[in-house]
């Protein structure tokens, strides 16, 4: 069974990062990249005093980790960062799942899993 390639987006709190980190590790999760982004939600934002206004803040500050999988099921992706970013409080974040068409590595151009796949062994 030929393996499919997934790319897993996990939007959350940006403390929950170095947990998630050790605990992708742990399940095969060898490479992954991470943005600090802006974003609003059903929780609407909140109100801040600004030099005396009112300001409505609808757009909440939170981290963007990016994944593509090939061997590790994606699955125990979902699973592990479930377990690690859910508080039970408004704000944890989503997790979004994609098909990969094609990865290609620049350096020597390999593709699909080859590309993506920790080969260090």
């Amino acid at each position: 069974m030929e393996n499919k390639m997934y790319k897993v987006d996990i939007v959350t709190r940006s403390e929950k990062l170095e947990e998630l980190k050790e605990e992708l590790a742990k399940i095969g999760v060898t490479g992954m990249t991470v943005s600090n982004v802006y974003g609003c939600g059903l929780s609407g934002g909140h109100r801040e005093v600004y030099r005396g206004h009112d300001v409505q803040i609808n757009l909440v500050p939170k981290i963007k980790i990016e994944i593509v999988i090939y061997e590790t099921p994606v699955e125990d992706v979902i699973r592990t960062a479930e377990k690690v970013c859910r508080t039970g409080d408004i704000g944890d974040g989503k997790i979004f799942v994609f098909e990969v068409a094609q990865a290609v590595k620049i350096r020597t151009g390999e593709r699909d899993g080859a590309a993506i796949i920790d080969n260090k062994a």
